[in-house]
């Protein structure tokens, strides 16, 4: 596994992020599915593959599987999410996500057979239902997988599976199973759309958003205060995701992401400003043929640069 995967793997798993991310996707931002109402599932799949010869078992794991427990009409309702972390476009990802829905649904179903067997009581159910364990009253939990793009670029793969059809027409695509994916794509999102985040979330997909722009990317610096103390995993997410170099203390619980972006732009400032200068003196050296440090006098070298470029060269 990847450093990417393993540190966004880490930040969506507190409950608190995760509940953010579906509450946004689903709800408009509306604070519905409350973080402590989500508990671990285990989110490996398991997949059976026959041929004529034999059958091959194969093993899917999703990133993060969690169950939400509410409240809907003074009842119980369940409901099974699931994140996927992408940092690269994925142009398979509409068969991806599909698979591990339906294999989810499919572990529904025998569990529900399953029961019903254990329980031996299909008199007064039909011969459909004993064949197949699954009574006409039944009911599966809703999947629901969100898909979250950690790349600045715009997501240009397919969104759903009949776009990576090799038949467009419509009278073919009428017939044929679709599945969308339900994609958080910074790129995509406005100012408005950061803002219905309540926690960090917003923050982290803002800086991957404008990561590429120095002008956008300082302006929201500069209006998100909540950069200037986010949490240490989020830090990590921004730095490995855009590859800023972020120094995080692992003593310490937040990280002045606006300092350290500062630190950084003044360190490449005076880095170029070095290496202007020791080319110059090389040119100096080699078209007048004198000492360097003839040719920094010539220069007008101030003495803190000269020592630099002298252990440079």
């Amino acid at each position: 596994m990847g450093k990417v995967n393993v540190v966004t793997k880490e930040y969506m798993q507190n409950n608190v992020v995760f509940a953010d991310a579906c509450n946004y996707f689903i709800y408009g931002g509306q604070q519905v599915i409350r973080p402590e109402q989500l508990h671990e599932m285990d989110p490996e799949e398991i997949l059976s593959l026959f041929d004529q010869e034999n059958q091959k078992v194969v093993e899917k794991a999703r990133d993060l599987l969690k169950m939400a427990t509410m409240m809907s009409d003074d009842k119980a309702a369940y409901l099974i999410l699931g994140i996927e972390n992408e940092s690269k476009i994925r142009y398979a990802e509409p068969v991806k996500s599909g698979l591990y829905d339906f294999l989810r649904y499919a572990a529904q179903v025998r569990q529900t057979e399953k029961r019903h067997r254990s329980e031996k009581g299909w008199k007064g159910h039909n011969s459909g239902e004993f064949l197949s364990g699954f009574y006409k009253e039944d009911k599966l939990i809703p999947v629901i997988t969100l898909v979250i793009f950690y790349g600045s670029e715009k997501w240009d793969g397919p969104r759903t599976l009949q776009e990576m059809m090799t038949i467009q027409d419509p009278a073919i695509q009428k017939y044929v199973a679709d599945y969308q994916i339900n994609l958080i794509e910074p790129a995509a999102m406005e100012k408005e759309d950061l803002a219905k985040f309540q926690s960090d979330l917003g923050s982290v997909l803002g800086f991957i958003k404008y990561s590429k722009d120095e002008e956008a990317l300082n302006s929201f610096l500069s209006n998100e205060p909540s950069l200037k103390r986010l949490d240490r995993e989020a830090a990590q997410v921004i730095s490995v995701c855009t590859n800023t170099k972020i120094e995080i203390d692992d003593e310490e619980e937040a990280v002045d992401v606006c300092k350290a972006v500062d630190q950084m732009t003044e360190r490449a400032r005076l880095e170029g400003r070095l290496e202007t200068l020791r080319n110059a003196v090389k040119n100096a050296m080699k078209a007048f043929h004198v000492s360097m440090e003839d040719a920094m006098n010539g220069l007008e070298v101030p003495q803190e640069d000269r020592d630099l470029i002298i252990k440079m060269l």
